[in-house]
């Protein structure tokens, strides 16, 4: 434990390492961001394991895309048609460097520090970007490697990256940013966005805020968390994914947020994060705040009321879709996500219905997974007289894209129950994504169709599989003290943000402007 610690007050920078160690040694427990191995070899060298699928999609990704946004393995060059387009902000770099610094790669780490620091420019991202993607993964993963480091030069990008996102809120109604913005020009459009994109910012602003003195990114929060949010009539404590305002004759504004009967309800794509953040900006806080808290558990009691079913022939346990005041019987694959959230809610708030609604959630992810020839999850799987967990062969989303969900939900139940099954279930994930994903020349692609015994690719390796992917993975077979689930919260990109209020002696507040 000792040398976890001194590791890390090494790479303080301008912080000084005995009083660093001081303080984490103040903590409740020490406050552990490398190192960690489990007391188990076997253990070690699954986690070793995934460590080199790290180093081989780093690899690939340096040799071949080295600051784009991500990599095309198959035909080693960068991908410009992603969701920054051709703009160069090496999304790839940033969403990877919390994952490189907690596994320990120091020399890749190094490598994205420099970049960082001498190479992004945001005055050449001239394109509409999508605020919410531009803050989940550069704001968040810039905050993250300012938490674990300490290094100045993390926090002033993220606050960079900040300001120019503050546009998005020029000139608009009811607090709701506009959708899209320009860095280069420092302007937004694209109206209002869907709820999980508005939704889905407190995290990152509150920590930029406390960090650095600036009170105008909370300002925005507290005006979406405690006056927009209160104009919306909502159905259970669940919200519309797209709302409005409604419009008088003479063209103006009313002050009320309308919707129609036949919008859509949903906890997966364009929903989920909205959610997820309600409890995580509570525990973020230390537990204080109590409106995050009460629109979570409001919304809780939505989802059992309105979402939860269970199928027929399996009992498995799986939530719906309202849309057009109808149930769709469809799970995506970033739905899975709600089996973490509700283990995490339910555990931290000692209620055992909500637990086990994440368990039995994360149960019928894995058997998406399990069901599919390749071992790996399809975007979309449907529950009907025939189906249970499974693809319709016929229609829906075929594809995987790398993504984590299913994964981050093993980790956490894994985290709070201990139970070996997830364990066992993460290793099928990582077996099934190097028999599939793995191309070997570096990097890794997602796959075209999943219902296939020989996939196709789609010569994509998504900045989320370094982000989010391979590091749950690597913290599922981690020690509980390192990024211990008491002392940080994970964004929705995965980046981890120290916990307020004493937990966490990292978070490191500035003093207010």
């Amino acid at each position: 434990m000792i040398n976890e610690l001194v590791l890390f007050t090494r790479d303080l920078g301008d912080k000084s390492s005995t009083s660093v160690l001081s303080s984490l040694w103040l903590s409740k427990r020490p406050v552990v961001i490398q190192g960690g191995e489990d007391a188990d070899p076997e253990v070690r060298i699954k986690r070793d394991h995934v460590k080199s699928m790290m180093k081989h999609a780093w690899d690939g990704y340096v040799q071949y895309a080295w600051g784009a946004n991500e990599l095309k393995p198959i035909s080693r060059k960068p991908h410009i048609n992603s969701i920054y387009g051709s703009a160069p902000l090496g999304a790839t770099i940033v969403d990877s460097l919390d994952t490189l610094f907690i596994m320990g790669m120091m020399d890749e780490f190094n490598a994205a520090k420099d970049w960082v620091d001498n190479d992004m420019n945001l005055d050449m991202a001239d394109a509409e970007l999508s605020l919410f993607e531009v803050n989940i993964r550069l704001v968040g993963g810039l905050l993250s490697a300012f938490a674990l480091t300490g290094d100045k030069l993390f926090r002033e990008r993220a606050l960079e990256v900040g300001e120019r996102l503050l546009s998005a809120f020029d000139g608009v109604s009811a607090g709701i940013p506009n959708g899209r913005i320009n860095l280069s020009a420092n302007k937004s459009s694209g109206g209002w966005p869907v709820l999980a994109e508005w939704g889905t910012l407190s995290l990152e602003f509150n920590y930029l805020s406390d960090v650095t003195g600036s009170g105008v990114f909370r300002s925005h929060i507290r005006r979406i968390y405690e006056e927009t949010i209160n104009l919306m009539v909502n159905m259970d404590g669940l919200y519309p994914v797209n709302i409005r305002m409604r419009q008088n004759k003479t063209g103006d504004f009313d002050d009320r947020i309308h919707w129609n009967n036949f919008d859509k309800y949903t906890l997966g794509a364009a929903g989920d994060s909205f959610y997820e953040y309600l409890l995580k900006s509570w525990l973020q806080s230390g537990k204080t705040d109590e409106t995050s808290l009460s629109l979570y558990l409001h919304s809780v009691d939505g989802v059992f009321n309105k979402l939860v079913r269970t199928s027929g022939k399996s009992k498995l346990t799986y939530l719906v879709e309202i849309e057009h005041e109808s149930v769709q019987h469809v799970m995506g694959h970033l739905t899975c996500f709600a089996g973490g959230m509700f283990a995490l809610g339910g555990k931290t708030l000692n209620q055992e219905r909500q637990f086990k609604l994440g368990a039995d959630l994360t149960s019928t992810c894995h058997q998406s997974y399990v069901r599919s020839p390749t071992k790996l999850g399809p975007e979309t799987f449907e529950f009907n007289d025939q189906l249970e967990a499974e693809l319709d062969r016929s229609s829906g989303a075929k594809y995987y894209i790398l993504r984590p969900e299913v994964i981050e939900s093993y980790f956490i139940l894994w985290r709070l129950t201990h139970d070996p099954r997830y364990r066992r279930w993460g290793w099928e994930a990582v077996e099934a994504i190097e028999k599939n994903c793995r191309i070997s020349t570096g990097g890794y692609s997602g796959l075209h169709n999943v219902a296939n015994v020989l996939p196709t690719h789609d010569d994509v390796q998504q900045s989320f599989f370094m982000a989010e992917t391979l590091k749950y993975l690597y913290l599922l077979f981690s020690d509980d003290s390192l990024i211990d689930l008491d002392q940080w919260v994970f964004n929705t990109e995965a980046h981890p943000l120290p916990i307020k209020g004493g937990a966490n002696p990292l978070y490191r507040p500035a003093e207010t402007k």
